[in-house]
């Protein structure tokens, strides 16, 4: 009787060990990441900024910007950490994990906004924090499908990346 070896010879995604190496950027591609998602996320953020504390869009987009920026450096540096723990305690980034990372980068996020949104729309700490959270909202679910995709569509370049080179 022959055994069936298709399951052996069937295509799979990079073992555990090589989906880890799959996530050590370099900076330049931090960079990208984070400016992607910045500059979509003020697209979508500023409106309802606007909607939320009444301001005119000159003055919330303003604030997106400035929040971006400080985003921008908080996605570089939580990434790299995440990375370094995900080195260090061997997990996948299965949708719990990217549930976890979403939820962490935002408290983070939180903790460093509030204080400028209370001061740029000249109002309480808990006004501000009413908006954030409002803005969370948005930004949760943002994040989490937007590091999702980044993933995959990584996944699947680099993939095609290392085709390449087998065929060359």
């Amino acid at each position: 009787m022959q055994s069936d070896h298709s399951t052996l010879n069937k295509p799979t995604d990079f073992e555990f060990i090589n989906e880890q190496a799959l996530y050590q950027r370099g900076l330049r591609e931090r960079v990208f990441h984070a400016v992607l998602f910045e500059v979509l996320g003020i697209a979508f953020a500023t409106p309802l900024a606007m909607w939320m504390t009444q301001k005119p869009a000159l003055s919330m987009a303003a604030l997106s910007a400035v929040i971006s920026g400080m985003a921008m450096f908080w996605n570089m540096v939580f990434n790299w950490i995440f990375d370094v723990l995900q080195r260090k305690y061997h997990f996948r980034r299965n949708v719990w994990i990217r549930i976890v990372h979403a939820c962490c980068f935002e408290i983070g996020l939180i903790i460093m906004v509030v204080p400028l949104v209370a001061w740029w729309v000249n109002t309480t700490l808990w006004h501000a924090l009413v908006v954030d959270i409002g803005l969370v909202l948005f930004f949760l679910p943002y994040s989490f499908f937007y590091n999702l995709i980044y993933d995959k569509v990584r996944l699947i370049l680099m993939k095609r990346r290392s085709a390449d080179l087998d065929n060359t």
